[in-house]
């Protein structure tokens, strides 16, 4: 009788291996609802602080406010997904996220940026959760195919990334037949994404991939004492340093990111482009942002952590380099150092989550995972408040040049472990 406890035990734990396809499917499937939304606050929401306050310094201001509100939700939702997995704390992010839009929406109405700003705060919950869903694609995933897993969560973001730009000319002509203001349209899209998003999670995401990556540990640990589960570090970690490299190579790619990105539109916009070139810039640099994932996730696996990591501030350095010699008028060129601005920040993010996600134990892991989203949220809030005041004071070449260097940073960093290793 004693002999087939175990047993029982084992036999009512669902089969990982089973689970994590399911599990994918349905991040796949919130992912690209999530990617419509998180694009809106990137296309117009500097274009909407601009035409309310009359200022280009502060149009980098509410890049800062939606971002710094993605701090404070990457803690949330990183507390709840540990106390209760990731399926409700994922939902939560996502449903203040369409509260967020809502809010902007009514904001732009009444044309009140202290309004704005409050909601913008809460609209950056989604960009948040939109992030923090690639850590649950990890949860259940082998040491050795993390990276491909994060990616493919990553990727999904893609669709739904890549047509919200697009479609602000669109949904800016439907505000304007319900009473509201043109630039205010693209987060009508947000908020019935993120909330589709949330219901798709809800009702979709089961088995919780977090708790079950928990129970799976617990029920490895009855059966063979000999061989315990849980830290999923063991085989692949970093070393004790593994934390705060796999931070500061999310820190300092965001903080680039952000910084650029944020002021390319205001930048085109001061060149004579309308809404409709700028949200294509941005529609193809969110596609080098995820698009590229599945090779990125290949290549962390194949080639290395560091290896990436490293490549992620060259490419970044790039970018930055051509988005400071590109003429203001020349959308092609523009285009182009937004797509190496977003493959950068792609490599970096898909290394730097496998580096934490190797070295945090099991049993910290969510909780660990927000705390590092937080640092990384923090810096893109402080690129986006930066960027305005920059390009005032200098110009848009010099921020860009000036992101490019900071970017060089990663390499003596990468260069350090890997010598310490």
């Amino acid at each position: 009788m004693t002999s087939t406890a175990p047993t029982r035990t084992r036999a009512s734990v669902p089969d990982p291996a089973d689970a994590q396809p399911r599990i994918l499917r349905v991040l796949v499937a919130s992912q690209v609802l999530s990617g419509a939304g998180l694009a809106a606050g990137v296309t117009v929401g500097a274009l909407l602080a601009q035409d309310m306050l009359g200022s280009t310094g502060l149009a980098g201001l509410p890049s800062a406010v939606f971002t710094g509100g993605s701090a404070l939700a990457a803690v949330a939702v990183g507390r709840i997904s540990q106390a209760r997995g990731r399926r409700p704390g994922l939902a939560a992010g996502y449903l203040t996220g369409a509260v967020g839009s809502a809010g902007v929406i009514v904001a732009a109405v009444l044309d009140n940026p202290v309004l704005l700003f409050l909601a913008l705060f809460v609209y950056g919950a989604g960009t948040a959760t939109n992030l923090q869903a690639r850590y649950a694609g990890a949860d259940l995933a082998a040491p050795g195919h993390r990276a491909r897993a994060v990616s493919t969560v990553l990727v999904a973001t893609t669709l739904g990334g890549v047509a919200g730009p697009n479609l602000a000319a669109p949904t800016g002509h439907l505000a304007e037949r319900l009473g509201i203001p043109n630039l205010a349209g693209p987060f009508i899209l947000a908020g019935a994404a993120y909330a589709l998003a949330a219901l798709v999670l809800t009702l979709r995401l089961r088995p919780d991939p977090l708790l079950l990556a928990r129970t799976v540990a617990r029920a490895e640990q009855a059966g063979a004492a000999a061989h315990p589960a849980g830290s999923g570090a063991a085989g692949t970690g970093e070393g004790r340093g593994g934390v705060l490299l796999g931070a500061l190579v999310m820190v300092l790619t965001q903080l680039v990111m952000v910084a650029i990105m944020t002021m390319t539109p205001v930048h085109m916009h001061d060149h004579g482009h309308g809404t409709a070139a700028s949200g294509a810039v941005i529609a193809v640099h969110i596609g080098a942002m995820y698009l590229p994932s599945p090779l990125t996730g290949w290549l962390v696996d194949r080639y290395g952590r560091m290896t990436v990591a490293a490549a992620s501030g060259i490419t970044l350095l790039a970018a930055g380099l051509l988005a400071a010699a590109a003429p203001g008028g020349s959308v092609a060129l523009l285009a182009l150092a937004l797509a190496l601005l977003g493959l950068g920040w792609n490599f970096g993010l898909v290394s730097g989550t496998a580096i934490i996600t190797d070295t945090v134990p099991l049993a910290t892991r969510a909780r660990t995972q927000g705390l590092v989203d937080v640092s990384i949220a923090i810096a893109g809030a402080t690129g986006g408040m930066a960027s305005g005041l920059v390009v005032a004071a200098t110009s848009y070449p010099a921020l860009a040049l000036t992101g490019g260097a900071l970017a060089l940073a990663l390499l003596p960093a990468v260069a350090a472990t890997a010598y310490r290793r």
